[in-house]
């Protein structure tokens, strides 16, 4: 069976974020679009990057067109989430989230949280320290929400 550490893929720079160098983080799996109206949420994740990243929280966004919110380049979506969310951590190449071009990790946690397709951009995946999935929060959940949740698996 797999598990989250067995995938890898490249950031928007072009190298390559491998999972497995995660064991024993807390993993927070988003998937973003910079000109989606909860784009906004960018500022708390990169907080929660800034307060939380030494205490073993990684947060990675995963950029998607699924939902038709994205830009088309791909210098251009890291410079609009770093110019007007300040977005540090790390931001994959655009991806597809459901259909038949899925990509293999969404695929996994798609089937881990057993809710289904991606509804809507921002959907968040937390993962514990062991790697399974603690909860998959919705869109319209601000981060702000679940923190106490974050902060209890950094524990």
């Amino acid at each position: 069976m797999a598990s989250i550490y067995d995938f890898s893929i490249n950031e928007l720079d072009g190298s390559e974020i491998n999972f497995s160098d995660f064991k024993d983080k807390v993993l927070l799996l988003v998937n973003t679009a910079s000109k989606c109206g909860f784009a906004p949420q960018l500022k708390t994740l990169e907080r929660f990057h800034e307060q939380y990243g030494d205490k073993g929280l990684i947060i990675i966004g995963f950029p998607s067109n699924q939902f038709n919110q994205e830009l088309d380049d791909e210098d251009a979506i890291n410079e609009y989430c770093q110019r007007h969310f300040g977005v540090t951590f790390p931001m994959t190449k655009p991806i597809s989230v459901n259909g038949k071009n899925t990509d293999p990790i969404f695929q996994y946690i798609k089937k881990e949280s057993g809710d289904g397709p991606i509804k809507w951009n921002f959907t968040k995946f937390l993962i514990g320290r062991d790697g399974k999935l603690i909860k998959r929060y919705a869109p319209i959940t601000a981060p702000e929400k679940f923190e106490d949740k974050i902060v209890s698996a950094l524990a």
